[in-house]
């Protein structure tokens, strides 16, 4: 089954001085604010397709590695995921970096990056960014 997600954005103005509102409409979780300026210098208060991006990325790397290792017999107690996307202006994209801290009951550490590796991989965004250079820090807790 294929399931699709949905987004949209309202943008107003041009890119420098205009501001947009990116609203999840699949799961109606909220509004979020976005303009230029955000996404160029940072900002702690909107975010950024790139932060957008790397929720995304985050979560989707979780979920391929929690279930590699089930499928292993070694299933984690806990995974925390973290993607950092960046970005550079007139460039794009230019990266994302995952770091993962894990609780995996009976698996080496060995092993462990082997899976995270394996996870990076094959997870779908991971695959949808195969154009951006994709690293990768994992250590068990």
């Amino acid at each position: 089954m294929t399931v699709t997600s949905e987004a949209t954005t309202a943008w107003e103005g041009d890119l420098a001085t205009g501001s947009g509102a990116v609203t999840l409409v699949s799961s109606g979780l909220g509004s979020f604010d976005v303009n230029w300026k955000a996404r160029s210098e940072g900002s702690t208060s909107m975010t950024t397709p790139e932060e957008l991006l790397a929720a995304a990325h985050a979560s989707c790397f979780s979920m391929a590695l929690s279930h590699a290792l089930g499928q292993n017999g070694t299933p984690p107690e806990r995974i925390d995921a973290t993607a950092s996307v960046s970005f550079t202006p007139g460039t794009g994209i230019t990266g994302s970096h995952l770091n993962v801290n894990a609780v995996v009951p009976g698996l080496s550490a060995e092993d462990f990056e082997r899976f995270a590796a394996d996870a990076k991989a094959g997870c779908p965004v991971s695959q949808a960014l195969a154009g951006i250079e994709i690293t990768l820090e994992a250590t068990l807790a």
